[in-house]
């Protein structure tokens, strides 16, 4: 009886060492692992729904509001080219600013619309790059989503509201926070519609999907289940208000130049009209993008109203891919002297590697993406061995890059 009373017991289950596999013991209380667990659980929910305004290091944003020309100098740091896009997105980022700052002032009534946004251009030109580097200059909630997964609710996949989750989760799911951040949607493209007219059936990765994603580039008050609604059906909703979240939108839009061409090639007849089509740059096709060029691809009019502000990427030359090489704070080049110099090895490179680089990145049409992949597949095997050896330089010549690249080719071919 007396061994009995001296069992260490939980103080919040009851349960004695015995009933368990082991007893977490304090100075005056014991706690088994089940209710350790529970317990992380509870403040884990709580710290969900901490209040608005609630101090967080991703939260903070900057104090003085950075002019277009300024946002447009730090873009020009990370990302080669691109001006008009540059231009288009540093304006609209700081209207957009400006505007949360004009009706937390309440100085008239005039109500500024928000000015979302579209980028249309090539995989690999720097869609991604230049809504990531504003988000980075702003200091301010910024989420990357593919709008390939989503689907009208109630089918296999996510829904809408899935977006403002993972900005939530950017933000420390400080609210306050998160309606004011950036939301990329990316290959906003493969959710056009399906067809020409509107769907009498279900086109529930299609028109459903830019259907509900109407009232979060509009503006509304959504209810965003925060770990994903999907597997957490029970879970409370969090009330987040999209109307100060900016929504930048991407996407390829293959063979929309198709659309752009047919369009400049039915307004062209007469003799004048003939001496005007002359003057069409049929290389950079996009410069000529149209909203009604958007409609035509797949998108339904009430979305493409909601991103007003349009914009494209051209397609990068060998100048510009040789550019993204060398010149960026982030460029290719520099990231793996970096590596190699965290190991004690300088390294260099033959002249003619980072031409061969560039040439087989045309080659395989892939953009900026594919400079970094031929750049892999020419240093894995320097990366794999050097570490462990004692050379203190590493020297890439263009042979060596050759057998790499070309027997990863032979691979493909084969």
């Amino acid at each position: 009886m007396k061994k009995n009373m001296t069992k260490k017991r939980c103080s919040f289950c009851g349960l004695t060492e015995d009933d368990v596999d082991m007893m977490i013991v304090g100075i005056d209380a014991c706690i088994c692992p089940d209710c350790v667990e529970r317990v992380h659980e509870a403040i884990s929910d709580a710290m969900l729904y901490q209040k608005p305004g609630v101090p967080s290091k991703k939260g903070k944003s900057k104090a003085k509001l950075p002019k277009p020309e300024e946002i447009k100098t730090f873009l020009d740091q990370y990302v080669i080219g691109q001006e008009n896009a540059k231009k288009y997105l540093s304006v609209a980022v700081y209207n957009h600013y400006k505007r949360i700052e004009q009706n937390a002032s309440n100085v008239d009534d005039v109500e500024i619309e928000k000015s979302n946004i579209i980028m249309v251009g090539e995989t690999g030109t720097g869609k991604t790059l230049l809504a990531r580097t504003i988000a980075k200059m702003l200091n301010v909630p910024f989420t990357i989503v593919d709008a390939t997964v989503l689907t009208e609710a109630g089918y296999v996949g996510e829904d809408v509201e899935s977006i403002l989750s993972r900005l939530l989760q950017s933000a420390d799911y400080n609210v306050q926070s998160a309606e004011k951040g950036i939301v990329f949607i990316d290959e906003i493209d493969k959710i056009a519609r399906k067809g020409d007219n509107p769907s009498i059936t279900r086109d529930v990765s299609g028109e459903g999907v830019q259907q509900g994603l109407l009232k979060l580039l509009e503006g509304s008050l959504v209810n965003v289940p925060p770990r994903g609604g999907r597997k957490h059906p029970e879970q409370p909703f969090i009330e987040v208000n999209t109307k100060d979240i900016l929504f930048i939108c991407g996407g390829a839009f293959n063979d929309i130049d198709k659309i752009i061409s047919r369009r400049l090639n039915s307004q062209s007849m007469g003799y004048k009209a003939v001496k005007e089509k002359e003057n069409f740059d049929k290389e950079n096709i996009l410069q000529y993008l149209i909203p009604s060029d958007l409609k035509n691809f797949g998108l339904i009019p009430e979305i493409i109203g909601r991103l007003p502000v349009s914009t494209y990427l051209l397609p990068l030359d060998r100048t510009a891919l040789y550019r993204i090489l060398t010149e960026p704070k982030n460029a290719i080049v520099k990231q793996y002297v970096r590596l190699f110099d965290m190991d004690g090895i300088k390294l260099e490179f033959e002249g003619p590697v980072l031409d061969y680089i560039v040439d087989k990145a045309i080659e395989f049409k892939l953009g900026a993406r594919g400079l970094r992949s031929i750049f892999e597949t020419v240093m894995v095997d320097a990366m794999y061995e050097s570490p462990s050896r004692k050379h203190k330089e590493m020297y890439i010549t263009l042979q060596y890059a050759k057998d790499r690249v070309e027997k990863l080719t032979r691979l493909f071919v084969a």
